[in-house]
């Protein structure tokens, strides 16, 4: 009986760029952003990039794409949308912050935090932990603030709940690292050395700007 073998995976996260208002299309700083990502991903090996359905991730990754090798494939990927990954029960939260962060999780629609447990599940499933060909692999994922929480808090092996408070910037860059062996490691979280000042921190909670 033969054994099959695993490899590393190198998982590249990154939020869309800046989108308009209604969230139809990236603004001109949103396409900046995205261009100067992908300059940053030339020089990686990646195998695929895998976006979400909606325009602002599906723009974001075409504006990647076009900065790096033309062989690498563009694939859409319904598990890389935007969703609540996970509902908290109350007694899951602590006490101070409880009220806050289920009110925040209850204004999206119901379809939403229904349907989008299972979605991050399937997401889980297909890009991250080692690799089962024996090769190592870096893939790119341009999705939005929620799923990048939650492949963090996955990382970290932290309580469900803890996606929450977790946030990405625009264009912002997260790695993770899977090795056989190994707990998953985080190598980079909300990155962006890659962008100049002016385009930092769109998307991000005003107050924690540094």
């Amino acid at each position: 009986m033969t054994t099959a073998r695993t490899s590393t995976r190198f998982l590249y996260i990154a939020r869309h760029g800046e989108a308009s208002p209604d969230e139809t299309e990236l603004t001109g700083r949103g396409r900046r952003q995205a261009a100067l990502l992908g300059e940053r991903l030339r020089g990686i090996p990646l195998s695929a990039v895998h976006h979400g359905p909606l325009p602002r991730a599906a723009q974001t990754a075409r504006l990647v794409h076009e900065q790096l090798r033309q062989d690498v494939p563009l694939r859409v990927a319904e598990e890389a949308g935007d969703y609540v990954p996970y509902v908290p029960s109350r007694k899951e939260l602590p006490e101070d912050s409880a009220d806050g962060f289920l009110g925040f999780v209850e204004q999206f629609p119901e379809d939403e935090r229904t349907q989008g447990p299972k979605l991050a599940d399937a997401a889980l499933a297909r890009f991250t932990g080692v690799t089962a060909d024996g090769e190592p692999r870096h893939e790119l994922v341009v999705t939005h603030a929620f799923l990048a929480a939650w492949f963090v808090r996955d990382a970290l092996d932290a309580p469900a709940w803890r996606w929450l408070g977790l946030n990405h910037a625009n264009a912002a860059l997260t790695v993770i690292r899977y090795t056989p062996g190994r707990p998953a490691a985080l190598l980079v979280v909300n990155d962006m050395s890659h962008l100049p000042a002016e385009l930092r921190w769109t998307g991000f909670p005003p107050e924690l700007h540094v």
